[in-house]
């Protein structure tokens, strides 16, 4: 079988498999949504930008014969792989998902879980904290409702717009992060509240466990509803689908 793959990216995870598809001499482009400046190089041909919802992914996947698709997005981009499942549906196309588990709460871990952004804001409606606000760049304006909070950001780029806070700290950085390098950050900034998103895997693990070695609350912003497909957690069982997939339409 001859494939052609299309990866949709913009993880770590993607990275890997894009690594692990050009080693292995298999066909694909990575679509990345274009979101980072100075995204990630990888050793794959490179497509930027959205495809116009499910009817223009349809359009692609059939314009381009895609064989096979693999959604490597953040586990918070829900509509993005809301469309990969519809449209490779419709264009019986095999779909894996290559994702992170969640991070679970441990000993020691004190979480407020919420549902959403709109949940975070709401449990921000409080005294004054000062707080490591960890949900990336796009919706930083939804948090304008709770100036009160010092906020220290860490982002891959600077912001496109004026930031809703009174009083902030941008720090540019790109993970993977240390449970070192995120003990010393939250110290030095007096932390004593953060915002995260669950995105689970490694690479942005370090802040959850540095909150934890430091007796720290965190607001757990729970994942999206995507619409049940196949996952795998690793590239090799990405691999294994692949060469197990064959002309299995409609997977």
């Amino acid at each position: 079988m001859h494939e052609n793959l299309l990866v949709l990216g913009g993880t770590s995870e993607a990275t890997a498999l894009c690594q692990a598809l050009s080693a292995a001499g298999i066909r694909a482009t990575v679509s990345l949504a274009g979101r980072v400046a100075r995204p990630v190089r990888q050793p794959l041909p490179q497509r930027v930008g959205g495809f116009g919802g499910v009817a223009g992914l349809v359009r692609y996947l059939q314009n381009h014969a895609i064989t096979h698709v693999v959604d490597a997005t953040h586990p918070f981009a829900a509509q993005m792989s809301a469309n990969a499942v519809a449209a490779c549906a419709a264009a019986r196309v095999p779909l894996i998902a290559l994702t992170r588990a969640p991070w679970q709460a441990g000993p020691g871990d004190r979480w407020t879980h919420v549902p959403d952004i709109a949940g975070a804001v709401a449990a921000l409606d409080r005294a004054p904290a000062r707080v490591m606000l960890a949900v990336g760049r796009m919706q930083l304006a939804e948090f304008a409702p709770n100036p009160q909070h010092f906020y220290l950001l860490r982002l891959i780029d600077a912001p496109d717009a004026p930031l809703p806070f009174a009083t902030c700290d941008i720090v540019q950085d790109r993970g993977p992060f240390s449970v070192a390098g995120d003990l010393a950050l939250m110290r030095d900034y007096r932390i004593n509240l953060v915002v995260s998103k669950n995105s689970g895997g490694t690479g942005a693990a370090a802040k959850i466990t540095a909150a934890r070695d430091l007796g720290l609350p965190v607001i757990m912003i729970d994942r999206p509803a995507i619409p049940a497909r196949p996952e795998a957690h690793s590239v090799p069982e990405v691999l294994a689908w692949l060469v197990h997939s064959g002309t299995d339409r409609g997977v």
